[in-house]
């Protein structure tokens, strides 16, 4: 597989854009985990290996562990989460699988976010998983690849 295009060739606006709605989600108080565990999730359901291997990076440089890391996709059947980030990852799972069922994000989905996380840290999580899922799709439509030197 070919990179179609490289983030150095997109239109400057568009990286001032993405660095915005970065900002934007990282300075509302959700613990840096949680949103980098929404990020490798969703990455994951979207099949975007860029976002996946940038994820999974980032996690362990910020001091993520092994079994962390490799049960982010199994997140439900693992011992290694606490209840506030299963919470964020069930949340980034039905965000980003819209359609998968008639009410896109239940209303027990919401409340077991919201049970953890106040209105400004739900806005921030909301936000970061939509930026994930726009990242997302710009990595798969111009094939961008894993390892990616992102710096």
């Amino acid at each position: 597989m070919e990179e179609r295009l490289g983030f150095d060739r997109l239109p400057a606006d568009l990286t001032k854009a993405i660095g915005l709605l970065y900002k934007s989600a990282h300075s509302a108080g959700v613990p840096t985990a949680v949103l980098e565990l929404v990020h490798l999730r969703a990455s994951q359901i979207n099949g975007c290996s860029a976002c996946v291997d940038s994820g999974a990076r980032s996690m362990r440089n910020n001091g993520e562990s092994d079994e962390r890391l490799f049960a982010v996709a199994a997140w439900r059947e693992t011992p290694y989460f606490t209840d506030a980030e299963r919470a964020a990852l069930a949340l980034a799972e039905a965000a980003t699988r819209l359609a998968d069922r008639s009410d896109p994000v239940p209303d027990d989905v919401w409340a077991a976010a919201a049970k953890h996380f106040g209105e400004k840290e739900l806005g921030a999580i909301v936000l970061w998983i939509a930026t994930t899922n726009f990242f997302n799709r710009i990595n798969a439509t111009t094939r961008q690849m894993a390892p990616k030197n992102w710096g």
